[in-house]
C-alpha cells in the first residue's frame, strides 16, 4: 500500500504481542535523509497483515521512520497499552509518523494508549469498517483522521461505522478530521456512520475539520465535485480551546458543491479560541448541520 515497506509483518491466527518491551525504529537517520530524497521508501516497524484476531499489548514503539503501526487486510486486531514515540536530535522534523493507519480491515480497537508524533495519531485508509478508538492521548499529530479517501480512480473507497470516544489531542495540527479526495480523475467512495464524541482538544490548530476537496482547489472541486459521500457523521462534546493559527475560526466543514454531504450532527461542540481572537467563529460551506450546536454554524448549502 502506497509502496511501503516494513520492519516486522506478521500475520496468522490467534496471534498475542507483548512482554513490556520496546521496538526502536532507529528513525533518526531516515529523518535526516528524506528531506534530501523524498522517494525514500522508509519502513514501518510492526504490519498486521492476512491476520486474523491479533493483540499488541504493553509494547513501546519509538522513533519510527515512518507510519509506526499499519493493519493491511486483517480482521479482529486489538492494541491496547501501548506507547509511541518520536524525538528528533536535529533540527529535521520526523515526515509521516502515523501512530495507526488502518486499510482494508474490520473489528479493530485501538484503546488505553499514548501518542507522540508529527502526522495523524490514527488514520482510517480505504475500506476499514467496525473500529473502536478510545482513551487515547495524542500529542503534536495531525490529528484523529478518516482518510485521505478517493484518490485512486480505479478503486471504491469505503470507511464505515467507526467510534473515536474519550481521546485527548494536544498541540496539534487537526483534532476530528475527515478528508476525501475530489477533482478529476479521482475515486469515489463513502464515509459513513462516523462518530467522534468526548474529545478533548488543547492548542489544536484546526479541532474540528471535514473536507471534501482534499487537494483540490475550491474551482476545480466546484466543477468536478467530489464522489466521496459523507453521511450520518456525528460530533458530540469536544471540547478546548485551539491553538489560533487560524484566529478565531475553530471549525471548518467544508463539503464539495453538488457532492452527497448530509446527515452530520453536532452537538455539545465547546472549543474557544486564544482570548485575543474570542469569540471563536466556524466555517460552514455546501452542508447543513443539526443537533443542538446548530447555531454555531452558519452554514450555506
Amino acid at each position: 500500500f502506497q509502496n511501503s515497506t516494513t520492519f516486522w509483518i506478521v500475520g496468522g491466527q490467534d496471534i498475542l504481542l507483548d512482554g513490556g518491551g520496546t521496538i526502536d525504529g532507529n528513525g533518526q537517520a531516515w529523518w535526516d535523509a528524506f528531506p534530501k530524497n523524498a522517494s525514500l521508501v522508509r519502513p514501518i516497524p510492526l504490519t498486521i497483515f492476512g491476520a486474523d484476531s491479533v493483540a499488541v499489548t504493553n509494547i513501546k514503539f519509538v522513533n519510527s521512520p515512518m507510519w509506526f503501526n499499519l493493519v493491511h487486510t486483517s480482521t479482529n486486531i486489538l492494541f491496547s497499552d501501548v506507547t509511541l514515540n518520536t524525538k528528533s536530535a536535529s533540527s529535521t522534523t520526523p515526515k509521516n509518523t502515523d501512530g495507526w493507519d488502518l486499510y482494508r480491515s474490520s473489528n479493530v480497537v485501538i484503546q488505553n494508549s499514548n501518542i507522540v508524533n508529527n502526522d495523524d495519531c490514527v488514520s482510517f485508509k480505504p475500506n476499514v469498517t467496525n473500529i473502536l478508538v478510545s482513551n487515547l492521548t495524542c500529542d503534536g499529530s495531525h490529528g484523529i483522521s478518516v482518510g485521505s479517501l478517493g484518490q485512486y480512480p480505479q478503486f471504491f473507497d469505503i470507511a464505515e461505522n467507526i467510534v473515536v470516544r474519550d481521546v485527548s489531542i494536544s498541540n496539534a495540527q487537526n483534532g476530528a478530521r475527515i478528508k476525501v479526495w475530489a477533482g478529476p480523475g479521482v475515486g469515489s467512495g463513502r464515509v459513513n456512520n462516523v462518530t467522534y464524541e468526548n474529545v478533548v482538544v488543547n492548542n489544536v490548530d484546526n479541532p474540528l475539520i471535514f473536507d471534501q476537496c482534499y487537494m483540490t482547489s475550491a474551482e476545480v472541486c466546484a466543477a468536478v465535485p467530489s464522489r466521496v459521500d459523507l453521511t450520518n457523521i456525528f460530533i458530540r462534546n469536544i471540547t478546548g480551546t485551539s491553538s489560533g493559527k487560524e484566529k478565531s475560526v475553530v471549525a471548518d466543514l467544508n463539503c464539495s458543491p453538488g457532492a452527497i454531504c448530509d446527515e452530520i450532527y453536532v452537538d455539545d461542540f465547546a472549543v474557544v479560541p486564544p482570548a485575543k481572537f474570542m469569540p471563536g467563529s466556524t466555517i460552514c460551506n455546501n452542508l447543513r448541520v443539526q443537533g443542538n450546536a446548530v447555531a454555531q454554524f452558519n452554514c450555506t448549502g
